[in-house]
């Protein structure tokens, strides 16, 4: 059966429409001059960013602690590349000490109305979403960290032994695969959620289990981290997130034939973004293509490390060019241009294009799936 453009799951940072940002904050008791102090630095960093167009500071009327920051931005891409720099981790710094709670919501937006929208030129106005999407009421997210080289296959097998949480956070969010890989001494573990990610991000870090394990990595890690210090873990997840720019689901094969992989990609300095974006148009592409042994495809980014996570029929060798996201006319040179090439030899041939693959495919650790409810 060939599934319909209508019936396609997809979520995509890429379809160039604008985005809206919504912070929600509840303010410590007596933080609210320094909360304000902060937020005056972090508007004005934050303005002379490239793609950022405006932002609101809004207070509750009913509860003076709830507060709301919303901003504009052209599309997601520079927000992302806002939100995953350095920079961004220092300028929100200050506003840790301030807020008892966030939750960051991301929208593109896909209608407007109102007198001042209809009288502004189309060139300002900038692009909406085409077309609503079809969910399927999962949240897609990923964190990656380094471990000291020699310790990989230390750090394999606690991770590996672990005994799983429960994956029922609440009435309404529930923990429902867990995928964890590794490439050299790089770590991805990748989550997928129903309902509120960080309610169940925030359900698994409390569980013994998992304390137990992170606590075991942490000798090994090449990042340090004191997980008892809320300030050192928020920083590290931080920096450890990855997350998702694209997800196509076709839905055409049956599910009992399919096998997680993932492949990671080093992007020149600068270039993660675009390759994330070459990847994600093959895919969108390969979604249609009955042909194709790939399902879905879930590419994660972040600065210059793109991961693919693939559902795939049979395995990745045997159509390495469409495992690569490189199979049609021109994309392995687009692909060469974004690559690093002191970590990927381009992949030219179909032989090149299958060493490429058997060096990139990362090695899967553990693969779990919800069982209880």
């Amino acid at each position: 059966m060939t599934t319909t453009l209508s019936e396609r799951i997809s979520q995509s940072a890429f379809d160039g429409s604008r985005l809206r940002v919504v912070l929600l904050l509840d303010l410590h008791d007596g933080a609210q001059k320094q909360f304000l102090e902060a937020y005056e630095h972090m508007r004005n960093q934050v303005a002379s960013t490239p793609g950022h167009i405006s932002d609101q500071l809004c207070q509750s009327i009913e509860n003076p602690s709830q507060w709301l920051i919303t901003s504009e931005w052209e599309s997601a891409p520079p927000f992302l590349a806002w939100v995953n720099s350095e920079e961004h981790v220092a300028t929100v710094q200050p506003l840790h000490s301030c807020v008892r709670d966030t939750r960051s919501l991301r929208f593109s937006v896909l209608r407007e109305t109102g007198k001042g929208f209809e009288t502004v030129p189309d060139p300002v106005r900038g692009s909406l979403q085409t077309s609503p999407r079809l969910g399927d009421g999962v949240v897609r997210h990923a964190l990656t960290f380094t471990v000291k080289p020699g310790t990989e296959d230390i750090v394999a097998k606690l991770l590996a032994d672990y005994e799983s949480p429960r994956s029922r956070v609440d009435d309404h969010t529930r923990l429902r695969r867990t995928s964890l890989f590794m490439h050299g001494n790089r770590v991805v573990r990748a989550v997928e959620v129903e309902g509120d990610l960080m309610a169940a991000l925030r359900h698994v870090s409390r569980q013994p289990e998992i304390r137990a394990v992170e606590e075991a990595i942490n000798p090994y890690l090449e990042q340090d981290r004191d997980l008892s210090d809320p300030d050192s873990a928020r920083m590290f997840f931080t920096r450890a997130a990855l997350p998702t720019v694209h997800h196509v689901s076709a839905g055409r094969l049956d599910p009992g034939s399919l096998k997680r992989h993932a492949v990671v990609y080093q992007a020149k300095e600068g270039c993660g973004m675009a390759l994330a974006r070459l990847l994600a148009g093959h895919d969108e592409e390969a979604a249609d293509d009955t042909g194709s042994p790939i399902d879905s495809s879930t590419i994660f980014q972040r600065d210059d490390v793109v991961v693919r996570l693939l559902e795939a029929s049979g395995p990745l060798d045997a159509q390495p060019a469409q495992a690569l996201g490189i199979h049609g006319p021109g994309k392995a040179a687009r692909l060469a241009r974004l690559l690093d090439g002191e970590a990927n030899a381009v992949p030219a041939t179909d032989q090149d294009a299958a060493r490429f693959l058997a060096r990139s495919e990362m090695r899967l650790i553990t693969d779990r799936r919800a069982t209880d409810s």
